[in-house]
């Protein structure tokens, strides 16, 4: 096993690759993998990089490891950090078994994005948002947790999705589920028994499994009908898939819009971000533009949506 001085001399980025890398050769699903290579630097997003790698190295791993996650996530997460608690111990025991493997002798460098060297003219904004970095994220994730409407709708839909109903076979099931989607998101579903039957007809579960994003197309799009409910489609699969499916809002679309014009994060035209393929490659190469890696897309998601509510009025483009 390398030392914790050889390992704290890589970044977040290379780190995570070959974890990542390790993860796809334990013959794990790739829900598991989501959610380990998320899970897994918990403290390093919340505590920092000293602390997750003191945790790593510690003698008493199983103890200290424990008490520092609890600790954190009764600070952070509105859940029952008493039972969550087992299941960040569970990927944090599984990077061990990383650290102890071939995979981490050799972690490969990932480049740094590096500035171009001749400086480009600064376009003229009507609004002016702040740098996307690490603390501005965190700073709108603690307000997203301590919005006691926003969260608790959150977890009342998670419990719907997850708990109650988490397939898609029966149309009673699905119906609660567009109901609830339809009134907590007003995505302007105004008969929500079409939608359901349309949704139970798909056989989406399997396709859900897979992350098959094609899927937000044809749950959008209702034949004989001609509203497009792209947002709500995108909002239905990521309730059940959240680290496989971002959602798509009109807030989110004008925040990347902004920095595709204030930073040229990516090359796109509006109309992409309506071809959902297309609008999560580009969340994704913001997330990396800007070094954000560390959280996942329902984070990311969260983050940009308050951002946008909070600077951009719907009236801005």
């Amino acid at each position: 096993m390398k030392t914790k001085h050889e390992m704290m001399s890589y970044s977040f980025e290379e780190v995570r690759a070959a974890f990542i890398t390790y993860l796809n050769t334990q013959g794990l699903t790739q829900n598991t993998i989501n959610t380990s290579k998320s899970e897994a630097f918990y403290l390093w997003k919340k505590r920092g990089k000293d602390v997750f790698w003191s945790v790593i190295y510690s003698p008493d791993f199983e103890d200290v490891g424990k008490d520092i996650l609890l600790k954190t996530l009764k600070q952070y997460s509105k859940g029952d950090a008493d039972t969550n608690v087992n299941s960040y111990m569970a990927h944090l025991r599984q990077f061990r078994k990383f650290l102890a493997s071939q995979s981490a002798i050799y972690i490969p460098a990932i480049a740094v994005k590096q500035e171009p060297t001749a400086k480009r003219k600064p376009r003229r904004m009507k609004q002016h948002l702040p740098d996307p970095c690490v603390e501005q994220v965190e700073q709108y994730l603690e307000q997203w947790d301590s919005l006691e409407d926003y969260s608790l709708q959150e977890d009342a839909l998670d419990k719907l999705f997850f708990e109650l109903c988490p397939e898609n076979k029966d149309i009673s099931d699905v119906l609660l589920k567009v109901s609830a989607l339809n009134d907590f998101y007003s995505t302007h579903i105004f008969k929500v028994f079409p939608m359901a039957k349309h949704i139970v007809a798909l056989d989406v579960d399997e396709r859900l499994g897979v992350g098959d994003l094609s899927l937000v197309g044809d749950i959008q799009k209702i034949s004989g009908r001609n509203r497009n409910h792209y947002s709500f489609a995108t909002k239905y699969c990521s309730h059940h898939k959240p680290f496989n499916f971002p959602i798509y809002d009109s807030y989110v679309d004008r925040v990347l819009r902004y920095y595709r014009r204030r930073d040229e994060f990516c090359d796109f035209i509006d109309s992409d971000l309506k071809e959902y393929e297309h609008f999560k490659a580009i969340l994704m190469a913001f997330r990396s533009f800007y070094g954000l890696e560390a959280y996942n897309l329902k984070e990311i998601d969260k983050y940009i949506w308050l951002l946008g509510k909070e600077y951009i009025p719907k009236n801005y483009y």
